[in-house]
């Protein structure tokens, strides 16, 4: 499984782990990867910007969960064939977004952090552009948070 800015690695990767899922993590954070490889010395954890994404192999799942949405709408755009160059037939790929279009600014630990998101439709055409077959989607699940989670897997036949 391919964590896409895994941060501490929890609760996500754990749960993986905790199930005997081997873990690939990748965050931009030193200081994030450094908790994951104390947390959990038996897997992989790599630093690096989501959007130079380029690990040369390819996974059975891959999760981008509350990461994806902090990059900007025109990097968000160039996740997918990144996405689709790790993904085994089949695997799943399960993300967050907004709700909705457009740009907001909230807060983490009272320093501004920023959140995008494209429409439905676009997240649509470019998961179906590349590859990906929609299989689930929530818009603010009040069982999950009031996430917007995304489920598609990859059927390495893009729509074209």
């Amino acid at each position: 499984m391919l964590d896409v800015g895994c941060g501490m690695g929890e609760p996500l990767a754990r749960y993986l782990i905790d199930r005997g899922f081997s873990v690939v993590g990748l965050d931009a954070s030193p200081t994030m990867i450094e908790r994951c490889r104390t947390r959990f010395p038996d897997s992989e954890w790599v630093v690096a910007d989501m959007r130079e994404l380029e690990l040369g192999r390819r996974f059975d799942g891959i999760l981008a969960w509350d990461s994806f949405f902090h990059l900007a709408m025109n990097d968000q755009r160039g996740m997918f064939p990144r996405f689709a160059s790790h993904a085994r037939e089949g695997a799943p790929l399960m993300f967050t977004s907004g709700p909705r279009e457009g740009e907001a600014i909230g807060s983490y630990c009272e320093e501004p952090l920023y959140h995008a998101s494209l429409s439905f439709s676009e997240y649509a055409q470019l998961l179906a552009t590349n590859g990906f077959v929609v299989r689930a989607y929530v818009a603010e699940d009040p069982d999950c948070g009031e996430h917007t989670i995304w489920l598609a897997t990859y059927d390495a036949e893009p729509v074209v």
